[in-house]
């Protein structure tokens, strides 16, 4: 166990309100979670390009591209997941600090781990997104081949598949992709923040 007894947190003379004031926004983490194939990271692509044509500053953590980098240590055990979670939500909460816009699209299985990563910010502060797709539809759709994989052995703890997934009980907002266009998806998450004022410092 680490000693933090000499571990002083340093205190910013520039605050969050005042990084996001001269960005003209409201802070904020959009957590997207869903099974695989769901369209978790489609539509956050989408809504960062929306955001960004609006001139908003933004960035997006994918889960893919998190492992690819400073979670590709971890591997896909439920403790690992946990802290995978654990180590994004961090990171997001960084990014809320520094006055921006934040999407995380990760399948975050588990409900006490995004419930981990909400308490890390202001209740205002952490948007969950539910992309409720039918797990049928995401095996038909299969973009990776994951499910195949885990239908035949070749992946274990494959959420939705080995492993569980909870789903949100109390979502700020609910899409689904097999009924609904992308484009009206993202119509919908850039209305909610603009009745949310995140739009606008």
């Amino acid at each position: 166990m680490l000693n933090n007894q000499n571990i002083v947190r340093h205190t910013h003379e520039v605050t969050k309100k005042q990084r996001a004031v001269i960005k003209n926004q409201k802070p904020c983490i959009l957590w997207f979670t869903g099974l695989s194939g769901s369209g978790k990271s489609t539509i956050a692509n989408a809504v960062e390009v929306e955001l960004n044509r609006l001139h908003k500053h933004t960035y997006l953590l994918d889960g893919d591209n998190i492992r690819l980098g400073i979670n590709k240590s971890l591997s896909f055990s439920d403790d690992d997941r946990v802290e995978n979670i654990r180590r994004i939500g961090e990171v997001s909460k960084l990014f809320v600090d520094s006055g921006m816009i934040v999407l995380s699209a990760f399948i975050s299985p588990f409900i006490k781990d995004r419930q981990i990563a909400k308490d890390l910010v202001a209740a205002d502060e952490f948007i969950e997104i539910f992309v409720d797709t039918p797990i049928e539809i995401c095996e038909k759709r299969d973009p990776k081949g994951l499910y195949k994989k885990a239908r035949n052995g070749t992946i274990p703890n494959f959420t939705g598949i080995s492993s569980p997934y909870q789903k949100p009980i109390n979502a700020n907002i609910i899409v689904n992709t097999d009924n609904n266009s992308i484009e009206n998806i993202v119509q919908i998450i850039i209305l909610y923040l603009e009745k949310g004022n995140y739009l606008n410092a």
